[in-house]
């Protein structure tokens, strides 16, 4: 199941490369995986994340913003 999903995560990454600059695509891909890390966690596993984690995460969200907004379209 994990492979499938690599598989799918990858193929959907490479097709949104043709379309979008690699680091953006790459900023925004990992990013979102970060942050859905830290909410799986949260309901899963009940661990919750300190107000220092959130801040971080709330920095790579603003990273990807701002990448995106510079990029030309």
């Amino acid at each position: 199941m994990v492979l499938a999903g690599y598989a799918i995560a990858f193929t959907l990454l490479a097709h949104v490369v043709g379309r979008m600059d690699v680091g953006t695509a790459y900023a925004i891909w990992s990013g979102l995986g970060t942050a859905a890390i830290v909410i799986v966690s949260a309901l899963a596993y009940g661990q919750r994340p300190t107000i220092t984690a959130l801040g971080g995460i709330g920095l790579i969200v603003t990273g990807v913003v701002v990448l995106n907004l510079s990029s030309p379209h």
